[in-house]
């Protein structure tokens, strides 16, 4: 049976054994959301030894170089030496600059980084973590030619552990951030010409919002659509109808929750040239891909990131 060495303990785990199950019934408690490879909180350094990797493209090489590996990801083939991602260490640290409610149940949260500034691209998401040891991804909400800070827009509504703490932050206070990652959601500047329609389902605007200003930004031609299905009035209906009064070829339409099934049955193509960006929860993405392939979108024109529903951390 392998051995696991962190720090100065080391115990024995069934060869084949994940990673990440490993560390934390070891009670470790490796902060996770997807298992997926996708949020990246189960960060883990191998100092030595090498685990089987079912994913090594979730990590951009240089990281792979310095021994990082999700842990979501690898099983125990070997015995391994391996420290836990340390956001206070190997984070960047952020300042909270802006913590406002857009209405009873969205949470603003503008972050300005200390140690250095934090390249990305819109449609990006940035891991979180609060000074409990909590870590979750979100998406990214500003665009990096206009805002100096980043946002990120929280659905509060449900009790989480990182809702829990972000609703306790003050101006002043400190966060650490991982690295920017990229999922489907991005705006292509060959795109210009074409139409784009963006479905986003409650806080999965959030992505979409910075995306349809880097595509304005960008000078895009082609007609953009609009359709956030929320509970109510939208939390960003001000901003969205400015910047729809400021641009003839942008459309906003609020589609209330409880007809999100006739309405996606109503939904058609603009042409075969509509590109699809998607955004919100798991059944609300698949479903709105499913629509948008039986109006006869290709899938490489269907573009979406569906939300994680877990956090767990420390």
């Amino acid at each position: 049976m392998p051995e696991i060495t962190h720090g100065e303990r080391t115990w024995r785990v069934a060869k084949g054994s994940n990673l990440l199950d490993a560390l934390n019934d070891a009670g470790l408690n490796v902060p996770f959301s997807c298992r997926a490879g996708s949020c990246h909180a189960c960060l883990v350094r191998c100092l030595q030894g090498e685990p089987q990797d079912a994913r090594p493209q979730a990590l951009d090489s240089a990281r792979r170089l310095e021994g990082w590996r999700l842990a979501c990801q690898c099983s125990v083939a070997e015995n391994l030496d391996v420290a836990i991602f340390d956001p206070a260490r190997e984070g960047l640290p952020a300042r909270v600059v802006g913590h406002d409610w857009l209405d009873d149940r969205v949470l603003r949260l503008r972050l300005l980084p200390t140690a250095r500034p934090l390249r990305y691209q819109t449609g990006q998401h940035v891991l979180l973590w609060s000074n409990h040891g909590v870590a979750r991804p979100y998406s990214l909400a500003s665009v990096p030619w206009e805002d100096h800070w980043l946002e990120f827009h929280l659905d509060c509504r449900h009790n989480g552990a990182f809702c829990d703490a972000a609703r306790t932050l003050t101006v002043g206070d400190t966060l650490h951030l991982g690295q920017p990652h990229t999922g489907a959601l991005r705006y292509e500047p060959e795109w210009q010409s074409r139409p784009l329609l963006l479905l986003a389902a409650g806080t999965g605007l959030a992505p979409l919002w910075s995306l349809m200003r880097e595509a304005l930004h960008q000078e895009h031609k082609g007609p953009i659509r609009l359709l956030h299905f929320c509970r109510g009035a939208s939390y960003l209906q001000g901003p969205l109808e400015a910047l729809a009064e400021a641009n003839s070829n942008l459309s906003i339409e609020y589609v209330d929750r409880g007809h999100t099934g006739s309405r996606l049955q109503s939904l058609r193509a603009t042409s075969r040239q509509e590109i699809a960006l998607i955004c919100g929860g798991s059944g609300f993405v698949e479903d709105c891909a499913k629509r948008m392939f039986l109006a006869g979108l290709p899938r490489g024109q269907v573009l979406s990131d569906a939300f994680l529903t877990r956090q767990f951390g420390a």
